[in-house]
C-alpha cells in the first residue's frame, strides 16, 4: 500500500503538537493543509487515527501504535537527507534540544547567539522543561542533563561551567527580623520557599561543610513548580516572603545588587556541570554535528 511520507509528517506534527493549530505553527504547514492530509491517511488506511474534539485532538490507540513506530522511521528518513549535507558549504537544517529551564537561563544564553552567528541556516528549537523525559521520544536530537540524569547508552559532552553551586538567601528586611541562621538545621525555624519537580517530589536542599553533610526538608507559605515558577520564587524572597536555595549564577544578579543576602554561605553545596548528551550513533545530522564542534572549540577557547 503506497502512502505519501508527507501525509505521515503530517499525522506526526498534528499528534504531537495535540492540535492542527499548533502542529502547523511547529511544522511550518497550514492548519487546512495538515488536516486534508490526515483525513487522506485514514481514508487509505481505513481506519481513524486522530480523536478531534473541539479542545484537543489525541491520537486513538490505532493512531497511538502508529505514531510509536512511525517516530523512529521518520528519523531515520531525516538522517537520509541530511547526508546531502556534506556537499554543502555550510551545514543547514533544525537542531532540536530538550534542556531543563536552568540550562535555558544559565547556559545557553552565552552559547546560542555566537552558534547562529557562526551557523546562519541552522535552525535551534529549544524544549524548556524540568520534567524527565526519553529525549528520543519526544522528537529531540539531543538534551542537556547533568550527572546523575545521564542514561548509560548516550554521548555525554561538557557543556557551560563545569563547577556550580546551590546557593541560599533571603532579603535583608526578612532577616532582619527572623535573625541569620548560622547552622542548616536552624531552617527548620524559617520560611523557607520550595520548590516541587514535575513528578510531584520536592526539590531536596542540602548542605556540606568540611566533610559533613546535612540534608533538610524546611517547610513555608510557598512551594512553587521547578522553572515554570522559579521566577516567582526569587521576586517572593526578594520581598521578604522567606528564605530561597536555587543556582548560584540566578540568584548572584540579586546578591551583587544587595536584594538577597546570602544565608550559610560556608555550607554552599557545589556540583558538577551539565552535558550534553546524544544518542551514539556513527552517523550524527549535521546540525547536531555542528553543534557538538562548536561548543567542543568554545570551551576549549576559555
Amino acid at each position: 500500500m503506497a502512502t505519501d511520507l508527507g501525509d505521515l509528517a503530517a499525522f506526526v506534527a498534528v499528534a504531537e503538537a495535540g492540535g492542527f493549530r499548533d502542529g502547523a505553527r511547529a511544522s511550518g504547514a497550514s492548519a487546512s493543509g495538515l488536516s486534508e492530509a490526515v483525513r487522506r491517511l485514514e481514508a487509505r488506511l481505513g481506519v481513524r487515527l486522530l480523536n478531534r474534539t473541539t479542545r484537543s485532538v489525541a491520537p486513538t490507540e490505532a493512531g497511538a501504535r502508529l505514531l510509536e513506530r512511525l517516530m523512529p522511521a521518520l528519523s531515520e528518513v531525516d538522517a537520509a537527507l541530511d547526508v546531502v549535507n556534506g556537499f554543502r558549504d555550510r551545514p543547514a537544517g533544525t537542531l532540536r534540544l530538550n534542556v531543563p529551564v536552568s540550562a535555558a537561563r544559565l547556559v545557553l544564553p552565552r552559547i546560542v547567539p555566537p552558534f547562529l552567528a557562526a551557523y546562519p541556516d541552522i535552525r535551534l528549537d529549544i524544549v524548556a522543561e524540568d520534567g524527565f523525559v526519553d529525549v528520543l521520544a519526544a522528537g529531540c536530537d539531543a538534551g542537556i542533563r547533568y550527572d546523575e540524569r545521564l542514561e548509560q547508552d548516550m554521548i555525554a559532552v561538557p557543556i557551560g561551567p563545569r563547577r556550580q553551586r546551590f546557593a541560599t538567601a533571603a532579603s535583608p528586611s526578612y532577616l532582619d527580623r527572623h535573625g541569620r541562621p548560622a547552622h542548616p538545621r536552624e531552617l527548620l525555624q524559617h520560611a523557607c520557599i520550595g520548590g516541587r519537580f514535575a513528578s510531584g517530589a520536592k526539590t531536596a536542599w542540602e548542605f556540606e561543610r568540611e566533610g559533613e553533610v546535612v540534608r533538610v526538608d524546611p517547610s513555608g507559605p510557598l512551594v512553587v513548580r521547578v522553572g515554570a515558577a522559579t521566577d516567582l520564587a526569587v521576586d517572593a524572597a526578594i520581598a521578604g516572603t522567606g528564605i530561597i536555595t536555587l543556582f548560584e549564577d540566578w540568584l548572584r544578579p540579586h546578591l551583587e545588587s544587595g536584594r538577597l543576602e546570602p544565608v550559610l554561605e560556608p555550607w554552599w553545596q557545589s556540583f558538577s556541570g551539565p552535558f550534553l548528551y546524544y544518542p551514539g550513533r556513527r552517523y550524527l545530522p549535521a546540525p547536531l554535528r555542528a553543534f557538538v564542534d562548536f561548543i567542543g572549540a568554545h570551551r576549549d577557547s576559555r
